[in-house]
């Protein structure tokens, strides 16, 4: 058997077959696919928007970066 590829019809079949679409599908896919990415990029420039201003509040009542720091369990630099 020298120069023939052989695979087992194990996992490789069934990855395959969920890719088999139609290019109208995989479009579709994509387009869905892009859509929750834009918003999950929203949502997380809103949630660290957010954790800035509660990190100012902290600071502004006085907590050190390394107070709030050790309390969040990360480095003083990620304040």
């Amino acid at each position: 058997m020298r120069g023939v590829t052989v695979t087992t019809g194990g996992c490789h079949a069934d990855a395959m077959r969920e890719y088999a679409r139609t290019p109208e599908e995989t479009c579709a896919r994509i387009k869905e696919v892009r859509a929750k990415a834009i918003e999950h990029a929203r949502q997380a420039r809103k949630l660290a928007a957010e954790r800035r201003e509660l990190m100012q509040s902290l600071i502004n009542d006085g907590l050190s970066q390394f107070d709030i720091a050790r309390e969040l369990g990360v480095t003083r630099q990620a304040i």
